[in-house]
């Protein structure tokens, strides 16, 4: 009986134990946080402060998301530490609030008015679309959204069912831009991871529907030539 009375205290301490360990949960802006560079910033802050369980940010909404043990540290001294970098100063976070971001898309294989039209249907059955702006001359497309009812892959994924191949557009003159068409069967992730890889590419994207890559590349690290050769390779 002594034995089964000391199994019993044993279990009910432990489950007072873990009762008393709590898990709290913290969301806020950092307006300041545009980057991954900005992120590794803010993360550095956040490693520095006991009873961190868990964080995540999301660029797009430029929130962060943190767990913590409310018996080593706050919502509040989380803040403080933040707010005390100026640049990543927090504000309050609500899931209802419209965060309007902006999305430019160079898409080559849009040539005229009826592919744009095409795609602006295609973009109307996306939750959290605020406006659009099509130049078919540029291939660009100009989109307005609410990242917090969408995101940018929601969007491009839109665009790519529709039957186009959207990659990011950029102002800078030394962006460039490269389609090439490719078998079907090679448009696949591992096609966009390849050329992904390739020093001075910063987007990629296929489209199985067109047999299609497109490409976002810097052209004074790379030349279309270039990029063609190491795509064979």
């Amino acid at each position: 009986m002594k034995k089964l009375l000391f199994a019993i205290t044993l279990c009910t301490l432990a489950g007072s134990a873990t009762a008393t360990t709590a898990t709290d949960s913290l969301t806020v802006r950092i307006e300041g946080m545009r980057c991954a560079h900005c992120a590794q910033k803010v993360s550095g802050v956040i490693d520095k402060l006991q009873g961190i369980d868990s964080y995540d940010f999301n660029l797009e909404r430029r929130t962060a998301s943190i767990a913590f043990d409310n018996q080593k540290t706050s919502a509040d001294s989380i803040r403080a530490a933040l707010d005390a970098t100026e640049r990543y100063k927090t504000a309050p976070y609500s899931a209802d609030e419209v965060i309007l971001r902006k999305v430019s898309l160079h898409i080559d294989d849009m040539h005229c008015d009826k592919c744009a039209h095409k795609i602006l249907t295609a973009l109307d059955s996306v939750e959290g679309i605020d406006s659009m702006a099509p130049h078919v001359a540029e291939h660009n497309f100009l989109i307005c959204y609410d990242a917090n009812r969408t995101t940018k892959g929601d969007i491009r994924k839109a665009v790519t069912r529709a039957g186009y191949t959207p990659v990011a557009h950029y102002a800078s003159e030394k962006a460039a831009y490269a389609y090439f068409v490719i078998p079907k069967e090679k448009a696949t992730s591992e096609t966009t991871d390849a050329a992904l890889a390739i020093e001075g590419v910063n987007d990629a994207n296929v489209n199985a529907r067109r047999g299609a890559l497109a490409i976002t590349y810097i052209s004074s690290k790379t030349s279309v030539q270039q990029l063609l050769e190491a795509l064979k390779r």
